[in-house]
Parts: structure tokens; C-alpha cells; sequence
């Protein structure tokens, strides 16, 4: 569920992207976002780096296409999307907070968050999105400079990235707990 939550601003935005123009994409996605942010706080829980620099980052886009350029190119839009979402995620490590942090401390106990390895398990994670964001972002810059490749392309590139992202997530902290023996429950599961 944790994961559907913060990939659904993503989903809806790239869903939307196909059906509308990039601006409502942009501020459904915004919106979507604030409401991630919204059930995070009714719940007692962090408000997270991920969508709250999300939120701004699509709030960003979008006023920037409806006030100043709205004839900016979708690959143009989804090049913006990708790069904020690199720096939102490079940002967080080198901020010392890993945006997956957030989430892996409220699932877990106290004495496990605790534990060696947990912050670094949270930093490999949260490398593994930023190299994911990095491959989508070149993807979107090679069809913008080369605008005879096929379109579905960096379709192929962004999901292939972010189901690896994805996987990883998942897999990782069960590799840990399998190399390192750590008791069950130990280590963030994605969820």
C-alpha cells in the first residue's frame, strides 16, 4: 500500500499525460500529492521529503506552463518531472535524510530503526530511485535531442527503471536480513 501511495502522483500524472494537456497532469498530480500529505498527518504520521517535494515540484511545472510557456512539449514536461525527482531524491542523501527513511522508520519497531546497517540499507534505496531517475532523465534528453527515436522508447526506459526501482525496494531488505541475519521484521519491507 505504502509504495501505491507514493507512486500514485506519478501514475496519475504520466495516465494523464496521454489522455490531457501537461498542465492539468501537472496540478492533478500536485493534488494528489497533498492528499498523500494530507492522510500522512491525519494518520500521525511525517510529513514525507518525497511528497512534499513532489507537491511543489508539480505545483512548479504547472504554474510555469500556465503562466509563462504552455507550449512547452510533453517530453519537455516529463525532462522537468524527472530532473526535480533526481534532485528531490540525490538531494535527500546528500541532506543525510534518504527519502525512504521516512518511510522504513514508521514500519518498523524502534530498536530495529535502531540498528547498524538500517540507515545505510535506507541510502542504498534510496540510490537505487536516484539511479532510476537518472536512466529516466537521460532517456528524455536522448528522444529530445534525437526526435526521430520512437516515443515508446523512453516509455520502455521509465517503466523498465522504475519496476526495477521497484523490485529492489522489496528485495533488498530480505537480502539483508538473509546476509546478515537479522531477526524478522528487522529491516523495511516495502509494503
Amino acid at each position: 500500500m505504502t509504495i501505491f501511495l507514493i507512486l500514485a502522483p506519478y501514475g496519475v500524472y504520466t495516465f494523464l499525460m496521454f489522455m490531457t494537456s501537461a498542465t492539468i497532469s501537472v496540478f492533478a498530480a500536485c493534488a494528489i500529492c497533498l492528499v498523500t500529505i494530507a492522510i500522512d498527518v491525519a494518520c500521525g504520521r511525517s510529513v514525507k521529503i518525497l511528497a512534499t517535494g513532489s507537491a511543489i515540484l508539480f505545483a512548479g511545472i504547472g504554474l510555469y506552463l500556465a503562466l509563462r510557456d504552455p507550449s512547452l512539449s510533453a517530453l519537455g514536461v516529463k525532462l522537468s518531472v524527472d530532473i526535480g525527482i533526481f534532485i528531490i531524491s540525490l538531494g535527500s542523501m546528500l541532506a543525510r535524510r534518504p527519502f525512504t527513511l521516512q518511510y522504513a522508520i514508521e514500519s518498523v519497531p524502534a530498536e530495529t530503526a535502531g540498528m547498524p546497517g538500517f540507515l545505510t540499507a535506507n541510502y542504498i534505496i534510496t540510490a537505487a530511485w536516484t539511479v532510476a531517475a537518472l536512466l529516466m532523465m537521460a532517456a528524455n534528453i536522448v528522444l529530445l535531442y534525437f526526435p526521430g527515436l520512437p516515443v515508446w522508447l523512453g516509455l520502455a526506459v521509465a517503466f523498465a527503471a522504475r519496476n526495477s526501482a521497484i523490485y529492489f525496494t522489496k528485495w533488498y531488505p530480505e537480502y539483508r536480513q538473509i546476509k546478515y541475519g537479522a531477526p524478522a521484521g528487522a529491516l523495511p519491507k516495502a509494503q
